[in-house]
């Protein structure tokens, strides 16, 4: 594959582990400089030194909790001020919080996954866009879900926040017509992160229990489909892009005797 990205800046969000954390190694390794957010500072420092020790790329951490607003517009400016403006934003940070129906869930959990998932996610591109707009490029590449287009049981207010990450990637694509700047939607089937131990608030029985049976996709599996989108050429813009597990074939169906 040609490396059209050596040099360049990327800044991933949730960066501190799972998906974003691969990206992050994936990055490193073509060459790519990176700006790492997320909540859990230690950890991101800590990947920060692997890359620059291992791949010599500049790594910057920065403690960056999405659903801040305040935070989110103040580290875009503190980039514009120090010429570290994206050429790639990952809009990875995200998770899921309870699988209870509608009628039973907690409220809490509701608020969290719109804060992180719409919110936090609305609130670094609308910090971030207008930097790449302002510099006439930029590539964004978003974290959407195969939830955010087939609803399954119990999902529901994760589903939602799924789905409009799909509706804005749309709108991103549309409002950005006169712009040279692309937009992909990333919509990964079964991963095997830390997204089950989220969901089930750090019961490692259940979060196994989602993945028994078959070969779930990895971190890094989805962190090379992200590499792929990102490498293309400037005149090819992936708008969309679904990545299943072998065994699953829709949001609902998956083959759980199929160990390949």
């Amino acid at each position: 594959m040609n490396n059209l990205i050596k040099g360049r800046l990327a800044l991933v969000t949730g960066a501190s582990s799972g998906i974003g954390e691969a990206v992050a190694y994936k990055f490193a390794e073509y060459g790519v400089n990176l700006l790492l957010a997320a909540r859990r500072l230690d950890r991101l420092e800590k990947t920060a030194q692997n890359l620059t020790s291992e791949y010599g790329t500049k790594t910057t951490a920065f403690q960056l909790d999405v659903r801040n607003s305040k935070s989110v517009f103040l580290l875009a400016q503190e980039l514009e001020k120090n010429n570290l403006i994206p050429d790639i934003l990952v809009n990875n940070a995200g998770l899921s919080a309870g699988k209870d129906p509608i009628y039973e869930a907690d409220i809490d959990d509701w608020d969290m996954m719109i804060d992180t998932n719409i919110k936090g996610f609305l609130y670094v591109s609308r910090a971030i866009i207008p930097l790449m707009v302002k510099r006439g490029y930029g590539h964004i590449i978003n974290l959407g879900s195969i939830a955010g287009q087939e609803v399954y049981p119990g999902g529901n207010v994760y589903n939602a926040t799924k789905f409009a990450v799909h509706a804005l990637s749309q709108a991103m694509n549309i409002d950005m017509v006169n712009t040279n700047i692309r937009v992909c939607n990333i919509a990964p089937g079964a991963v095997n992160t830390e997204f089950s131990i989220v969901r089930y608030k750090g019961d490692q029985e259940k979060a196994n229990s989602t993945y028994q049976g078959f070969t779930p996709l990895t971190a890094v599996d989805v962190a090379d489909t992200i590499l792929y989108v990102a490498n293309t050429p400037a005149h090819v813009n992936i708008q969309h892009l679904l990545i299943m597990p072998t065994a699953q074939r829709s949001m609902n169906y998956i083959n759980k005797t199929l160990n390949t």
